[in-house]
């Protein structure tokens, strides 16, 4: 592997390494490595801020080395404190199996589950589900307790007197026995990962002799700036329509822009710079999130998927027309009260959020705004309803 790979690997869309010299000898020295990604199934869906990790992954697996996808669905029961202010109520074994259903679906739009060096799928529930209560206390005894309250959102729990459950204090324990069960070589994460991961290095040290380096990249901000969350309703997932995915990008903040040309496409570092240097000097961002749209939803649906997404988002905000394509919602002609109305086309939406949609003006029936979400509505055939800024729906009367 030449200098230049090896730096790219280890610099481009790079957080940090620990250890980084260690890590450069190794591939140096063209040593196979055993990588692993660590994904908590707490929800059904990749998104571009998880992309951003399993294009590091896949990053690995292009050069050779033996690549891991590693679903936690036995550390979600107890779900990661990071980030959150409270303690996380667990996610059932259902409710997990429900998410991870269709991951290998959607990470097979990054990396490779076939070929000459196909990624492996494994889950934790096959080891961790094994320990006794013997070895629990085992690997307890290779962390302190001062150690588990230095992170973060610990510390701010205890000034603001909220309750710490013991059992999160397992979850980093248990992820850290990821990397002894599985004898990783690396794990790449998320910043917000890097306590974790830290205590699998730990582990690997202690119990195996041996060192388990990190890689950390930056975490992806949602379209509004804050985290990328589904509850936020700022996600882009991967398995989303091209229309989908490219209308939210031309939706993200302004101040975004090079953050998701760095971290979600292809484009070099020079071509990256040109493209910042082109905002400064006053260039339309509309005109460079098309562009940002174009390099996306071609990496997860190809090229002339992503020309149409960009010729259907302009004839309905530019040009203002109808979208050239609009599923019909058969329905039959009683009045029905417009939160029912759009229900009965969304079935995503909840109830809560189409009544906050209609008082903001995001609901229109043949362009009309329809603020009052209790108003009833008689349907007509040939009808335009419109949800948001690109659902629309024709509805039909049976």
């Amino acid at each position: 592997m030449s200098s230049k790979a090896i730096n790219h690997l280890l610099e481009r869309n790079v957080s940090e390494v620990i250890v980084k010299t260690d890590l450069k000898k190794q591939l140096e020295d063209k040593k196979k490595l055993k990588v692993y990604l660590g994904v908590d199934p707490s929800g059904p869906t990749i998104h571009l801020g998880h992309a951003v990790v399993l294009r590091k992954l896949k990053e690995f697996q292009d050069l050779g080395h033996e690549i891991i996808l590693l679903i936690g669905d036995f550390t979600a029961q107890i779900g990661d404190p990071t980030g959150n202010s409270k303690t996380r109520v667990p996610l059932s074994k259902a409710e997990i199996a429900k998410n991870f259903h269709d991951y290998q679906a959607q990470a097979t739009k990054i990396i490779a589950f076939d070929g000459d060096n196909p990624a492996q799928i494994r889950f934790n529930s096959s080891w961790l589900g094994k320990l006794t209560f013997e070895d629990l206390i085992k690997y307890a005894a290779c962390f302190t307790v001062q150690q588990m309250l230095e992170r973060d959102m610990f510390e701010k729990r205890i000034k603001e007197e909220k309750p710490i459950g013991l059992h999160e204090f397992f979850y980093p324990l248990m992820q850290g026995y990821d990397s002894v069960a599985l004898e990783a070589d690396v794990e790449i994460g998320g910043t917000d990962q890097t306590f974790n991961m830290l205590c699998g290095r730990t582990l690997r040290q202690k119990l195996d002799s041996q060192d388990k380096q990190v890689l950390t990249v930056p975490l992806l901000l949602g379209t509004d700036g804050r985290k990328m969350s589904k509850s936020f309703h700022n996600d882009i997932g991967i398995n989303e329509s091209p229309k989908e995915q490219f209308g939210k990008i031309m939706s993200m903040k302004d101040e975004l822009i090079i953050d998701y040309f760095k971290l979600c496409t292809n484009l070099n570092v020079d071509e990256i710079k040109l493209i910042n240097k082109s905002l400064e000097k006053g260039e339309n961002p509309r005109n460079i999130k098309a562009r940002l749209g174009l390099e996306i939803v071609t990496l997860y649906h190809g090229e002339e998927a992503a020309k149409k997404a960009s010729e259907e988002f302009d004839q309905i905000f530019k040009d203002k027309k109808k979208p050239s394509q609009i599923p019909v919602l058969d329905l039959t002609a009683q009045p029905v009260p417009v939160v029912d109305l759009v229900a009965s086309a969304d079935s995503t939406a909840s109830r809560g959020e189409i009544k906050r949609l209609c008082k903001q003006g995001g609901i229109k029936i043949n362009n009309q705004k329809e603020i009052d979400f209790q108003k009833k509505i008689t349907p007509k055939t040939g009808m335009i309803l419109q949800i948001g800024k690109r659902k629309f729906f024709e509805i039909k009367i049976k």
